[in-house]
C-alpha cells in the first residue's frame, strides 16, 4: 500500500527504476575519462605557458615515459576492471558507470591538482614539475581510453 502511494505521489520514482544499456554506461565512462584528458592537457599547457618555454628535451622524454608507465601499469588495468564490472551488472542504472569511491577519489585528485597548480604559480621549476605530472596523466588517460573503444568493437561482434 505504501509503495503505491509513494509511486502516485512521485511519478519520477518510476523512471528511476528503468535500466539502461551496458553500452550507455561504457559511453559515460569514456566521456568522463576523456574529459579528464582534455582538462589535464589544458591545465598542463597553461602551466607550461606560465613557465614561458620548455627548452629542455629531457622534459618531453620524462612526460612520455611517465605516461607510458601510468598507462601500462595503472590506467589500462583500471579501465579493464571497470568495463568488466559494467558487463557484470544485471540491471545497470545510469549512476553505475563508475563506483562511488572512484568519484570521491576523483574529487580529491582534482582538488590536489588545483592546489598544486596554485602553489606552483611564479616558481619555474614547480610549474614545470606540476605540468609534467599533469601532461603525463593526460596522456595516460588518452592512451588507456583505447580500452573503451576496444570494448565497443567487441560488443558489436
Amino acid at each position: 500500500m505504501l509503495h503505491r502511494i509513494k509511486n502516485k505521489r512521485y511519478p519520477s520514482y518510476n523512471k528511476l527504476k528503468k535500466y539502461i544499456s551496458e553500452k550507455t554506461l561504457k559511453t559515460l565512462a569514456l566521456l568522463v575519462w576523456y574529459i579528464g584528458f582534455v582538462a589535464l592537457s589544458l591545465k598542463s599547457y597553461k602551466l607550461f605557458n606560465e613557465a614561458y618555454t620548455i627548452n629542455n628535451n629531457l622534459t618531453y622524454l620524462i612526460i612520455f615515459l611517465l605516461s607510458l608507465l601510468k598507462t601500462k601499469y595503472i590506467f589500462t588495468h583500471s579501465c579493464q576492471k571497470n568495463l568488466q564490472r559494467i558487463e557484470a551488472l544485471e540491471n545497470p542504472k545510469i549512476w553505475q558507470f563508475y563506483r562511488t569511491g572512484f568519484f570521491l577519489f576523483l574529487i580529491g585528485v582534482i582538488s590536489l591538482g588545483g592546489f598544486l597548480s596554485h602553489e606552483a604559480s611564479g616558481n619555474y621549476y614547480f610549474l614545470i614539475s606540476v605540468g609534467v605530472v599533469d601532461m603525463a596523466l593526460a596522456l595516460a588517460l588518452f592512451f588507456s581510453g583505447f580500452q573503451f573503444f576496444h570494448s565497443f568493437t567487441t560488443y558489436l561482434d
